[in-house]
């Protein structure tokens, strides 16, 4: 029974107080106002009664969603053990934690949280034995550090560097130029900067990327025509020269350009999608000179790599869906001309340079295996990692003759490893010193069956000794798009879930980029069921095994695994007992409307492609699934209302829809962290509040009134 309180304007009611009442909750919610709104697609009218949330700048919008945090934060306020949960998890992430160090001039520099602090500090010395210094410390940018450190960049020889900030978790940044010894600023801050690096030009000046300033929101109004400037240091932005991007012939939504390390090239790829580039070169050294194609077509993946004088190394998977190394001289760069340089294997490559040499990072079955090649193709050694599991870095400039590199798995934090690149040879850098013993759990890849027979590859991580008796709490993680791969990675988070008896399971589904070009086009378009159906099928084996059950199941997933977590439980909603879809893409009719949402058609379609894609997109997306008299699991919807990657009107839409057709007890309720965005940046305190609000919310429509393990948070209070 919903009752009503009237709100004059916002056209919102909220309800009476929740209770509580033989230990579990009840929610009254308020009730969302619904518009009449109908589109049309190829004759069929969709009704969209909650349009109007799309509205970021609404005092509408903003009046629903302070009413929708207070309905959530009353609910989990009333949750027993969240205190507990809060003070474990901040024990436990209260450790040193370092970035792997790069070199700059006369400086090392290096990332480092002392434990707890909201935002990393970038440090540097002079030399190995040099004295360490704050160079930036991105926690005194805000009072309320939700202003972050998005990029940073150093002019050829270090004495120049411009830093990016996010503010409130936009995408949109600010570029801020210094000199790097006294770390006074150059000139005046580059504004309006989106979806860009920045690469120097030798001390003159750099290379960006952005869009025209959109008409509306800057949140939420459709970004298109990317352009490529160049700022040469010194003056006015206004005066920045387009490179690339700026006629109707040039138009494409993703616009990048870097300089070699040698100065001697401008590279500039253009892609209208997420997927595929073209590739194009011009010579540096020559003034005059015109840009030459070197691909013409956005049907692969391409980059360049390095160079050695005119001789390019480009990764590509163009004729190779696993990727491959081609060289091919600058003046003739077209692929007719490519040789193959580190020939295509059946695992995916990715490629790091350093020292001259190539390191290539292959991945079998989502763990890494890492080669050292020269730069003629001859596979010199392997470089044999620490374990299983994800191993990052090897990265660095032509001239150095070490190298870092990181390596982690799901129950092993990141630590940091010195290579020396002539012998192959490395030793420990730095081990972060944690209260977690990675002995006392087990990661286990098994291989699963899904609807159509493929077998997909997991991975179950939790404590040693545990009972498969079915009543173990599990998060069930996937994505499965955009040719991302998901490989073992330690998340303190996760450490605090398995030390309370939890387990953690990862399914490399389609649609990632696990196998290469064809794993990921088996789960776009009209094949991303496969998606879905996959994640159904992990579900099913962690229950048939025991593992758990559905009653103790929860799913979790962002952006697009919020996706996948919507349509997971709209499909099957007796699967599961909790669903925990953040940051998602959720109305799949609208969301290439938004921002820079139409570039994601490569994996979705768009519903005005044609009636196919648009009966095919009806069919699973999130907002135009929920039924009425059905119960679905409990839901906790998480995002940034300043998220403008995918706005936050997804979850809103979603949030709106699910309350006012939900069947049963379950909860359904939306938290909207404020002045925040798609999660970079995020202050390590509202991480740590956000997880906690999941886990505690996870745990307690699982049934459990106080924590499953309150041995570790009686053992670290004393």
């Amino acid at each position: 029974m919903k009752t009503l309180i009237l709100i004059p304007l916002a056209g919102l009611v909220i309800l009476a107080c929740e209770t509580k009442k033989k230990d579990t909750i009840i929610l009254n919610y308020p009730i969302t106002k619904k518009v009449d709104s109908v589109d049309t697609y190829f004759g069929t009218k969709i009704s969209d009664p909650f349009r109007w949330l799309e509205d970021d700048r609404s005092p509408e919008t903003e009046n629903w969603v302070k009413i929708q945090n207070e309905t959530t934060f009353n609910y989990l306020d009333k949750i027993p053990f969240r205190k507990a949960l809060k003070e474990r998890l901040e024990q436990l992430w209260n450790f040193e934690k370092l970035g792997s160090p790069f070199k700059e001039g006369d400086y090392i520099y290096f990332f480092k949280n002392d434990g707890l602090q909201n935002q990393n500090v970038l440090y540097r010395k002079k030399g190995e034995e040099g004295q360490a210094e704050v160079f930036l410390d991105p926690n005194s940018f805000s009072e309320d550090a939700t202003t972050s450190l998005a990029g940073i960049n150093f002019s050829k020889d270090g004495s120049i560097a411009a830093y990016s900030i996010s503010e409130g978790g936009s995408d949109w940044r600010k570029v801020i130029v210094i000199n790097a010894e006294n770390k006074s600023i150059v000139e005046d801050t580059l504004v309006d900067i989106k979806f860009s690096g920045v690469s120097w030009k030798g001390n003159e000046g750099f290379f960006y990327s952005s869009y025209d300033k959109p008409e509306g929101s800057e949140l939420s109004a459709k970004t298109d025509q990317h352009k490529l400037y160049y700022h040469k240091l010194g003056t006015p932005q206004k005066s920045d020269e387009v490179v690339f991007g700026g006629t109707p012939i040039e138009k494409h939504r993703y616009v990048g350009g870097y300089v070699t390390e040698d100065d001697r090239y401008l590279i500039i790829s253009a892609a209208v999608s997420t997927s595929g580039n073209k590739l194009f070169i011009k010579d540096l050294t020559q003034p005059e000179s015109q840009l030459m194609t070197i691909l013409d077509s956005t049907d692969s993946d391409s980059q360049i790599i390095d160079n050695v004088g005119s001789k390019l190394f480009i990764l590509t998977n163009r004729n190779a869906p696993n990727k491959k190394v081609v060289s091919v001289d600058a003046q003739n760069p077209t692929p007719e001309h490519w040789i193959d340089l580190i020939p295509e294997t059946q695992n995916v490559l990715s490629v790091g340079t350093g020292g001259g040499y190539f390191f290539a990072e292959y991945m079998v079955d989502a763990i890494s295996k890492v080669y050292q090649y020269d730069n003629q193709g001859k596979m010199l050694r392997e470089i044999i990692l620490p374990g299983l599991g994800s191993a990052g870095g090897f990265g660095g400039k032509k001239k150095e003759t070490e190298l870092y590199f990181t390596f982690t798995n799901y129950n092993s934090p990141e630590s940091i490893y010195k290579l020396d690149i002539k012998t192959g040879d490395y030793t420990v850098y730095w081990k972060p010193q944690i209260d977690f013993n990675p002995e006392d759990y087990v990661s286990t890849q098994v291989f699963y069956p899904t609807k159509d027979g493929t077998k997909i590859p997991m991975i179950i991580t939790h404590k040693k000794g545990l009972q498969l008796n079915g009543q173990n709490p599990t998060i069930l993680y996937g994505y499965g798009g955009f040719n991302i791969s998901l490989t073992p990675t330690f998340s303190v988070v996760n450490a605090v879930w398995m030390e309370q008896g939890g387990i953690y399971a990862v399914p490399n589904l389609r649609g990632g980029g696990e196998y290469g070009k064809q794993w990921h086009d088996a789960g776009i378009k009209t094949q991303k069921q496969n998606v879905f159906d996959d994640f159904i099928a992990a579900a099913e084996y962690l229950i048939a095994k025991k593992y758990t059950s559905s009653d103790y199941l929860a799913i979790k997933g962002g952006s697009n695994g919020g996706l996948l977590v919507g349509a997971t439980m709209t499909q099957r909603p007796d699967l599961m007992k909790v669903a925990l879809p953040a940051v998602g893409v959720l109305d799949m009719l609208r969301y290439h409307t938004f921002t820079a949402g139409a570039g994601w058609a490569y994996d979705y379609g768009t519903a005005e492609d044609n009636l196919e894609m648009f009966n095919y997109l009806k069919g699973y997306s999130p907002v135009h699934n929920i039924r009425k008299g059905v119960e679905y699991p409990a839901t906790l919807i998480t995002t940034g209302d300043h998220d403008d990657r995918v706005v936050p009107a997804h979850s809103f839409k979603f949030a709106a829809s699910l309350q006012d057709k939900q069947t049963g007890g379950n909860p359904t309720l939306i938290r909207i962290e404020v002045n925040a965005g798609h999660g970079a940046g995020t202050p390590v305190s509202k991480t740590i509040e956000q997880n906690v609000d999941i886990f505690g919310f996870t745990l307690f429509n699982m049934g459990f009134k106080e924590l499953p393990n309150k041995a570790v948070l009686k053992d670290f209070k004393d």
